[in-house]
């Protein structure tokens, strides 16, 4: 059974557009859990969207590394003080973040996620599981032929 309680793309939407994001040049989402809140961040705020493959956990929110890890090359190169939004979907420690504003050292980031701990947070009250809607809904059918 799934624990997870659903947050509607309406719900999200609304937030965002709500929300009072800090100043930004470029957002960097953060795959996999990242791309599809990066992309509804960048869309409204009409900047340009670059996606990091950095991966720490599974698809059951368990740490399969040590420490999140660049999983293709990204490139770390910006024009010179550009704003960089960093964005994901959760932040239960944060290591992942924190991999990304280092290696982002030499500019001014802020960090943003949907859920957990940021320097911005659109749910800063939710502490229970999400199911996101871009998530597949989990299987409650079974067909046998």
């Amino acid at each position: 059974m799934d624990t997870k309680v659903p947050v509607s793309f309406v719900k999200i939407s609304k937030a965002l557009a709500r929300f009072t994001f800090p100043s930004a040049d470029i957002v960097i989402g953060i795959g996999r859990g990242g791309i599809v809140p990066a992309s509804l961040v960048a869309h409204q705020l009409g900047l340009p969207l670059f996606i990091a493959s950095v991966n720490y956990r599974d698809d059951s929110n368990q740490p399969i590394r040590e420490s999140p890890e660049f999983l293709d090359v990204f490139p770390t190169s910006f024009p010179n003080g550009s704003r960089i939004l960093l964005v994901d979907d959760v932040a239960v420690t944060g290591k992942t973040l924190a991999l990304l504003k280092k290696t982002f050292m030499d500019y001014p980031v802020n960090t943003f996620v949907l859920k957990g701990k940021a320097d911005f947070v659109l749910f800063p009250d939710m502490k229970t599981c999400v199911h996101w809607p871009w998530n597949p809904a989990p299987k409650t059918l079974t067909y046998e032929n």
